[in-house]
């Protein structure tokens, strides 16, 4: 086998392996944040919030890497982001 096949190969398994384990950090079930959860935040992926046009409490939702490099999900009630200083 020549080097450039075998090379080839090599970067072929490699995709797959790191599609794989994409594919099952996707799938990560969100865990629901009360008083006292240990948080082990690296990076934050995403953060989103129910729709609502009035200032008060809304469920809302943070995708994050942890410390290890791992997808973890949140969910965790916040003021709206329609809330102004003050309120």
């Amino acid at each position: 086998m020549n080097t450039k096949a075998i090379y080839a190969a090599c970067l072929f398994a490699a995709l797959n392996i790191c599609t794989l384990s994409a594919r099952a950090e996707g799938n990560v079930q969100a865990q629901t944040y009360t008083y006292g959860t240990h948080l082990d935040i690296q990076k934050v992926l995403s953060m989103t919030e129910d729709a609502g046009p009035d200032c008060g409490v809304v469920n809302a939702h943070m995708t994050y890497l942890d410390s290890a490099g791992h997808q973890q999900a949140l969910d965790y009630s916040k003021f709206s982001d329609h809330c102004s200083d003050g309120n």
